[in-house]
């Protein structure tokens, strides 16, 4: 079952993926919605885990404005 936060997490890294650039407000707000109750299911870490790979290879870039 995927949870609801699951859900607005997926949301929130397909918009990073999207812009190819992510802030570190955004970034903040994702780990938020992750932790929000305070449980990190298998689904959030899948998204997660793609997100940091994405930054990792330049794929998505920190924004600075």
């Amino acid at each position: 079952m995927i949870s609801e936060s699951s859900g607005r997490l997926r949301e929130r890294i397909e918009k990073a993926i999207e812009n190819h650039k992510i802030t570190h407000e955004e970034y903040e707000e994702i780990l938020h919605i992750a932790m929000e109750d305070a449980h990190i299911d298998h689904f959030e870490r899948i998204h997660l885990q793609q997100l940091q790979e994405m930054i990792a290879n330049g794929m998505v870039k920190w924004d600075q404005s």
